[in-house]
C-alpha cells in the first residue's frame, strides 16, 4: 500500500498544489482506509462528516491501484463534477497516465435516428418545442459526445428530449442505420477501453439487472467499485430489482407503433387502428383513479368502481396489438422493435396481474397524467449480495449519513452487507462553535391542525434574526405550499422584506443561482432540497426542518416492509423507520455548514425531537453543536456572527 500520507500532508503534494488546502487527519484516515480495501478486495462502509474531502480520500487510493475501477455517484451533478473537476485535478497532481471515461444511461444522448424521424414526423404544436428540435439539430451536428447536459439552452426537463433519444426498449441496435455514428455506443466503447469509469447509481443498477438477467452488461468488468451518495442505494436498487410497467410506457408504444407503420406498413389500417385503441385504453385505466398523485396498495384498487374492468380492457387491446405487430415486423426493423417492446410488456402486466409471488409487494403509483403498476422486493438484500459474491473485488460504499450513532447495522441489514468493515469520521468542522441546535418550545404535535402555521409563527424571529438567508425545508410539498402563503403574509405583518423563492417555480439550478445572488433570501424546499445541495459562506445561515422526516406510514412499500419486520418478531419502529428517518434528517441538517467559515442555526421544529424517548437518539446523531431552547439565544448567536462578519470586514 502506498505512503498516502506524501499526498495529504502538509507538505505534500496537494499542499503544493492547491490553494488553501490543509491536512484533515480524517481524510487521510479514510483514504488509508480505501486503500486497505481495495489492496484485500474487501466491502467497506465509510462514513464521513461534511468537509472530510471523501472524493479526494477514495479517488486517490482507486487511482493509484492500477486496476480498473468503477465509480458511481447518487446525482448526474456529482457524476459531473467528479469527471469535469475532481479527476483532472487528481490526475495532474499525482502525474499518472490513468483514463478516464463517463457514462450515462442512454436517455441522456441524442440519437441520431430517432432526432431524424422527429424532424421529419413535424408533431410539435409548440414554437418551444419546434426551436428546441432546431437547437438539438445544430448540436447533433457539432458535438463529439451527444450528453444533452452539454446543451443548456434546451432544458433537461423539456418533452423534446424523449423524442431524439432512444430506451433500451426501442433502440434498433446494429440494424440503425446510424449505428456508427452512436452517441451512446461511442460512451460504451470508451468506458470499456478507460481504467475509471465515472456512473451514476441508476446505471450501476441497471446493468447489474441485466447480469442477473443473463444479458450483455453496460459496464465493464473492474477491480474496484466505489458507491458514492451510498445512502441512496437502498432506494435506487428497490426500483431497480422491481418490476414496473406505466401507462405512459403503453402509450409511448402506440406512439412509435403508429409512426412505424406509416412508414413501414401504410397497407395495413388495422395496425394504427389498434394503437389507437390501445392508446384509449390506457388512459381509460389512469382516468379511473381520479386521484391527481398518490401511492395505493393493490388491494386498494378493489375499492375503485371499474379499475379491473379497465385494466382488463387494457390486457386486452395489448394482447391484439401484439398480435397485429407480429404479424408486420419483418417489414422494417422499427416494427421488429415494437413488437419486441409490446410483448415485453405484456409479459410485465401478465406477471403483476398474477398476484402469487409472497416476496413482491404490488401497489400503484397516480401520476398526473399516467399510472405505474408496481412489483416491488420485500427486501433488496438478497439480490444484492449475489451481486457483491459473483466477483473477488472491493467495494465501497461512502457517503456522509449511514448510520445512527455510529451504528450501521441498519443499513448493512438492508443492503446484505453484514459482513463488511465500517468506519466513521467526524466532521473535521469546529460544530461546536460555528452552529447552534434550535428547537423551539411550546409547537403542537406534528398531526394537529394549524401545525404549519405555528412553525411559521415560530420561524419569522429567527428569520429576522439571521437577515433572510433560510432554507425552510418541508417533509411534503403540501406543507411547503401552505407555508408559502403563510409566510408571504407573516412577513408583510412583521414588516421584513426578505425574497421568497420556492422549489418548483423555476428549475433546481437556477433558484440556488438566484439564492446565492440575492444574500438575504429564503428559499422553501422539499425533499429535492434535503441533499445534494451545496451553498458556502453567508448566504445560508439558518436551516429550518418543519417535522421529523418519517415516511408516511400509510405508504405501501414502506407498510408491508413494517408488517414483514415485525411478524418476523423484529420492531419495525426502533430497526427500520427511525434509522431511514435519522439519516434523512442529518442530510437536511447538511446543508448548513459547508465550509470552515460557515456559521448558522439548525432549527428542527418537530416537539418529539425532546418529548419522545427516541429523540435522544436522533439530536445524537447529528454533529456536536450547542443545544437550547431558548430564541433569545438564537438572536444572540446571530448577533455575535454578524459582529463578528463587521470586524473582519474592517480588517479586510
Amino acid at each position: 500500500m502506498s505512503d498516502l500520507s506524501r499526498y495529504f500532508s502538509p507538505d505534500g503534494l496537494f499542499a503544493a498544489a492547491i490553494p488553501g488546502y490543509r491536512l484533515r487527519p480524517q481524510q487521510l484516515a479514510m483514504a488509508e482506509s480505501v486503500a486497505l480495501a481495495i489492496e484485500k478486495r474487501e466491502k467497506l462502509i465509510v462514513e464521513a462528516g461534511t468537509g472530510t474531502g471523501k472524493t479526494f480520500a477514495y479517488l486517490v487510493p482507486a487511482l493509484l491501484s492500477g486496476g480498473k475501477v468503477i465509480v458511481s455517484t447518487g446525482t448526474k451533478t456529482l457524476q459531473d463534477q467528479l469527471y469535469n473537476r475532481d479527476l483532472p485535478t487528481i490526475r495532474s497532481i499525482l502525474k499518472t497516465s490513468v483514463t478516464t471515461a463517463l457514462l450515462k444511461g442512454r436517455a441522456n444522448y441524442v440519437c441520431h435516428y430517432y432526432l431524424e424521424r422527429a424532424a421529419s414526423d413535424g408533431r410539435f404544436n409548440s414554437r418551444e418545442d419546434v426551436a428546441h428540435l432546431k437547437r438539438i439539430e445544430r448540436y447533433a451536428k457539432v458535438t463529439t459526445s451527444g450528453d444533452k447536459a452539454l446543451l443548456p439552452s434546451v432544458p433537461e426537463n423539456a418533452a423534446v428530449w424523449s423524442h431524439v433519444t432512444s430506451t433500451r426498449e426501442n433502440c434498433l441496435g446494429q440494424d440503425c442505420p446510424h449505428h456508427k455514428e452512436c452517441f451512446v455506443m461511442k460512451a460504451r466503447k470508451a468506458a470499456q477501453e478507460a481504467d475509471v469509469v465515472v456512473v451514476n447509481h441508476h446505471l450501476f443498477f441497471a446493468d447489474v439487472v441485466l447480469r442477473d438477467e443473463g444479458m450483455a452488461e453496460l459496464l465493464p468488468a473492474c477491480n474496484t467499485v466505489i458507491l458514492d451518495e451510498a445512502h441512496q442505494l437502498p432506494e435506487v436498487a428497490t426500483v431497480f430489482f422491481g418490476e414496473s410497467i406505466s401507462t405512459a410506457q403503453i402509450s409511448e408504444l402506440a406512439r412509435d407503433a403508429r409512426a412505424e407503420a406509416m412508414t413501414a406498413a401504410r397497407d395495413f389500417q388495422a395496425l394504427p387502428d389498434a394503437c389507437t385503441k390501445l392508446d384509449n385504453a390506457a388512459r381509460e385505466l389512469r382516468l379511473i383513479t381520479k386521484d391527481d398523485n398518490g401511492r395505493l396498495p393493490a388491494q386498494a384498487l378493489q375499492r375503485i368502481k371499474g379499475f379491473d374492468t379497465a385494466l382488463d380492457a387494457l390486457h386486452k387491446q395489448l394482447d391484439a396489438l401484439t398480435k397485429l405487430i407480429e404479424t408486420q415486423a419483418q417489414r422494417s426493423e422499427g416494427l421488429q422493435k415494437c413488437f419486441e417492446r409490446a410483448l415485453e410488456l405484456k409479459n410485465h402486466l401478465q406477471r403483476w396481474c398474477d398476484n402469487t409471488a409472497v416476496d413482491l409487494i404490488r401497489w400503484v403509483e397516480i401520476f398526473n397524467h399516467s399510472l405505474q403498476l408496481q412489483a416491488t422486493p420485500l427486501s433488496v438484500a438478497e439480490p444484492f449480495r449475489r451481486q457483491l459474491e459473483s466477483d473477488a473485488r472491493a467495494w465501497i460504499f461512502t457517503s456522509a449519513t449511514l448510520s445512527v450513532k455510529g451504528d450501521f447495522h441498519h443499513y448493512q441489514e438492508e443492503m446484505g452487507l453484514l459482513d463488511a468493515t465500517t468506519a466513521t469520521w467526524e466532521s473535521p468542522f469546529d460544530f461546536p462553535n460555528q452552529a447552534l441546535l434550535y428547537a423551539p418550545q411550546g409547537l403542537p404535535e406534528p398531526n394537529t391542525a394549524g401545525y404549519t402555521a405555528a412553525v411559521v409563527s415560530a420561524a419569522i424571529p429567527i428569520i429576522r434574526a439571521s437577515g433572510g438567508r433560510a432554507f425552510c425545508l418541508f417533509t411534503s410539498l403540501r406543507a411547503l405550499e401552505e407555508a408559502r402563503a403563510l409566510l408571504t403574509t407573516a412577513l408583510a405583518d412583521a414588516g421584513l422584506q426578505f425574497p421568497i423563492l420556492v422549489q418548483g417555480d423555476r428549475p433546481r439550478t437556477e433558484l440556488l443561482d438566484r439564492f446565492r445572488e440575492l444574500g438575504n433570501a429564503i428559499l422553501l424546499g422539499s425533499q429535492s432540497f434535503w441533499e445534494g445541495v451545496d451553498v458556502k459562506g453567508e448566504a445560508l445561515s439558518l436551516v429550518i426542518i418543519d417535522k421529523l422526516p418519517f415516511a408516511p406510514p400509510d405508504d405501501p412499500v414502506l407498510a408491508a416492509r413494517i408488517e414483514e419486520i415485525n411478524k418476523r418478531g423484529g420492531n419495525a419502529f426502533m430497526d427500520y423507520q427511525l434509522p431511514r428517518a435519522v439519516i434523512n434528517l442529518k442530510q437536511g441538517a447538511g446543508r448548513l455548514i459547508r465550509d470552515e467559515r460557515d456559521r448558522g442555526v439548525l432549527m428542527i421544529c418537530d416537539p418529539r425531537l425532546l418529548s419522545k424517548p427516541y429523540g435522544k437518539r436522533i439530536w445524537q446523531s447529528l454533529p456536536a453543536m450547542k443545544r437550547t431552547r431558548d430564541r433569545h439565544v438564537v438572536e444572540d448567536f446571530f448577533n455575535q456572527a454578524n459582529s463578528a462578519q463587521s470586524e473582519e470586514a474592517s480588517v479586510l
